[in-house]
């Protein structure tokens, strides 16, 4: 029996634990991927006391601070979890572990490109992580879908491979940081196609080109050799809602300023709460918020309330 297992094992889910171990709770981590999406972003700004920092390097060290209090680590998906009279069962496809409090980090998946054949041309031209894959297209053309400060980052480091990257925006205006979109407008690679979606990829055995919603330069068909969709994400709540624990209309988790959610026993923590500034910063706080309440929960009777209900 553990006195908490964290459900991710991504910024919000390695802080949580390494607090919970520093609280000297018997803590376990169950996370298919260590490091989450962080670990696929070159390069992280914007974290307090890093001026630059791989998104790798950043979940290393922070697998390695939750190491040092002796909290374990299981590379497995999480598959189901149950209510017990002890407290809660976290089942994966090979065994079943038990704790008194839950803390779910399950952050986000990809949203996918909502474009007709784009899924039958993932990984053959429509691809998610321009630092996995942004390698293969060194000289060729690509492009980015979406509009966020992910997507500008995904271009800029696209732009270090390829001969020329286009950002294609359904919105008027990029919605980055400041820094970001001075560099993707300073960068004579990049060039942004506003108030356009894309509403069919075609291609062979490779994805050759797509076809806008709108003409751009006399034309509705843009070729590319590559798209890269960053159009955010989508909650990982479906372990949580088999709890009873209170969603918003999004899929996200509700918690309070302690990180409770609804449920008693059970927290959350980073992209798959309901928050509107979603940043490894900030999961990594409410981390920290979550392992400190299910301590309190654990060795003091403490009670989560309802995250309405404060």
């Amino acid at each position: 029996m553990h006195d908490v297992i964290v459900i991710g094992a991504g910024p919000a889910g390695l802080a949580a634990g390494m607090y919970a171990g520093r609280l000297n709770l018997r803590t376990l981590i169950i996370g298919e991927d260590v490091g989450g999406l962080i670990a696929t972003t070159q390069l992280v700004e914007n974290y307090p006391g890093f001026k630059q920092i791989s998104g790798e390097e950043l979940a290393e060290r922070l697998l390695e601070h939750a190491e040092e209090y002796g909290v374990e680590l299981v590379e497995a998906r999480a598959t189901d979890v149950e209510r017990t009279q002890e407290g809660f069962r976290v089942l994966t496809e090979e065994k079943s572990y038990s704790a008194k409090a839950l803390i779910f980090a399950t952050g986000t998946r990809h949203r996918k490109l909502p474009a007709k054949r784009a899924e039958e041309y993932e990984n053959r031209g429509v691809y998610y992580c321009a630092l996995c894959d942004g390698p293969l297209f060194r000289d060729r053309t690509v492009a980015v879908v979406g509009g966020s400060d992910s997507a500008a980052k995904e271009a800029l480091l696209l732009a270090e491979y390829a001969r020329r990257v286009y950002i294609i925006y359904r919105g008027s205006r990029l919605r980055g940081e400041p820094p970001n979109i001075r560099r993707v407008e300073e960068n004579e690679k990049i060039e942004v196609i506003y108030r356009t979606s894309i509403l069919e990829v075609r291609g062979d055995r490779r994805l050759r080109s797509v076809v806008l919603d709108r003409e751009y330069k006399g034309s509705r068909e843009l070729e590319l050799d590559a798209v890269f969709v960053a159009i955010g994400g989508e909650p990982q709540s479906e372990l949580a809602k088999r709890l009873g624990v209170e969603t918003n209309e999004k899929g996200e988790i509700v918690i309070d300023r302690d990180s409770r959610t609804s449920v008693a026993g059970v927290f959350a923590a980073g992209d798959v709460v309901a928050s509107s500034f979603k940043q490894a910063i900030v999961g990594v706080a409410e981390g920290v918020v979550a392992a400190y309440s299910a301590y309190r929960y654990v060795t003091s009777g403490y009670v989560a309330t309802r995250a309405s209900g404060g």
